[in-house]
């Protein structure tokens, strides 16, 4: 695979000095292998070429709409001048360049999705992870659904951008206008349906709106912007103020015969299949024992801790720590008839997990890591090893950060000895892997 510039230019940087800038020229390419990023790589004059909307092995046209300045450039593939075995026509009016910036897929077929998804987890691996290839290879899994193509019909929640003259739709990839829709064919229905579209527009006619969140099928919040005092680094916009318009104050959720209760705006996996895929995974990866100690850590609403709980016992301990009070409240709900697992309000870094395996007051056998997009990071990596559990089970959405933490255990005197990758977002570029890091050598 085509190593990527390790830090693209964000968008908009001009040209190099002296050179044309490319945007809107048209190139003939011959596309290579697939990058992270939902985009194939090919080169043109000796620029690297991120190109989407296109299959390793065809010829195609692009036009640039991004010339990154610092030896590569972004295109979109207008024209298929020689087409792979692997694609299908999209199944959604609103894929394609300059469209709905959503998905990344819809013009390969499933197994082929599945395929280029392995090919990027690979490659982040062994260039990132140092792994070797045949450490690294990884079969993606399919998660079912109910519906006859496994591909749609998946998403619980969606969030709609809003325009200035009150219609919705969804961000165009990389850009700030409004792909208008009447129906997305990869939500659920009653997230996707044109009745839902209807429904997310009517609400969606409030001063302030940018944008309408529809979840399951009760709950409607509305997204107002944060104020510009809250505005992050480099001109990045806080997340928006959310506000549940519609719908209860909690939605249930039935994992593996256990009932959850997650506030509309806490965080929960998107595919119907996932809690439980991931949950199976991690359990038997781990195999908790009655009396051990575990620490789940990013513990959300309690998911991971719950069935942690389940499996060391009443004279085991499970602790969590999660950033999010919302999300620790749900979490004590959840865990009400598990008095030896509980979660705590705190944020995941190095002194508060010496802290929580204090807590504990006996060793850590087990630890659950379940990062946002960015994942755990060397400090965090560390301190978890550092306690000595016999077996961590990582869960990661982001085979990149993934593999940097893998490549900070491996230093540290673990190893990755068991992988599973779920196609848990369908269409898209992404996917979840769960991961199984034991010592190198054995106690």
């Amino acid at each position: 695979m085509t190593n990527p510039p390790a830090d693209p230019a964000p968008a908009g940087q001009a040209p190099a000095e002296g050179r044309p800038n490319w945007a809107g020229r048209e190139l003939l390419l011959e596309v290579g292998a697939v990058a992270h990023g939902g985009h194939c790589v090919a080169r043109y004059e000796g620029r690297v070429v991120f190109v989407r909307h296109t299959l390793p092995g065809e010829t195609v046209r692009a036009v640039v709409t991004e010339d990154g300045g610092a030896g590569f450039c972004r295109a979109d593939a207008v024209e298929i001048l020689t087409a792979s075995p692997d694609r299908v026509a999209p199944p959604c009016p609103h894929a394609g360049p300059a469209r709905c910036g959503g998905c990344d897929w819809q013009h390969a077929s499933g197994p082929a999705q599945r395929r280029l998804k392995a090919a990027v987890i690979a490659e982040a691996l062994t260039r990132l992870g140092g792994l070797a290839p045949e450490q690294a290879a990884v079969t993606v899994e399919e998660l079912p659904v109910d519906g006859p193509n496994p591909l749609l019909g998946w998403r619980t929640r969606t969030v709609y951008a809003r325009t200035s003259d009150g219609r919705i739709g969804f961000h165009r990839h990389r850009g700030s206008s409004i792909e208008i829709i009447g129906h997305c064919p990869i939500a659920t229905a009653p997230v996707g349906s044109p009745s839902a579209v209807a429904r997310a527009a009517q609400a969606a006619d409030r001063p302030g709106a940018t944008g309408i969140e529809v979840v399951g099928p009760d709950a409607v919040l509305l997204h107002t912007p944060a104020p510009a005092s809250a505005r992050r680094g480099r001109g990045r916009r806080p997340p928006d103020r959310v506000q549940l318009i519609e719908g209860p104050a909690s939605i249930e959720h039935v994992v593996l015969g256990r009932t959850f209760r997650v506030r509309p705006d806490g965080f929960w996996q998107v595919h119907p299949a996932a809690a439980a895929t991931f949950v199976e995974a991690a359990l038997a990866m781990l195999d908790p024992q009655p009396g051990e100690t575990a620490l789940d850590l990013y513990a959300g609403a309690g998911l991971f801790t719950a069935f942690l709980g389940d499996r060391v016992g009443p004279t085991g301990a499970v602790l969590g720590l999660e950033s999010s009070r919302g999300a620790v409240a749900d979490a004590e709900a959840n865990l009400g008839d598990l008095p030896h697992a509980q979660v705590q309000v705190g944020s995941v870094d190095p002194q508060s997990v010496t802290r929580l395996a204090a807590d504990a007051g006996r060793a850590i056998d087990v630890v659950v890591l379940d990062p946002p997009r960015s994942g755990a990071g060397g400090p965090v990596m560390a301190a978890v090893l550092g306690l000595a559990p016999r077996a961590v089970a990582y869960i990661a959405c982001d085979p990149a950060a993934f593999a940097r933490d893998v490549r900070t255990a491996a230093d540290l005197g673990w190893r990755l000895a068991g992988l599973r990758a779920f196609d848990a977002f369908p269409m898209t570029q992404h996917m979840e892997c769960v991961g199984l890091l034991l010592p190198a050598v054995a106690p």
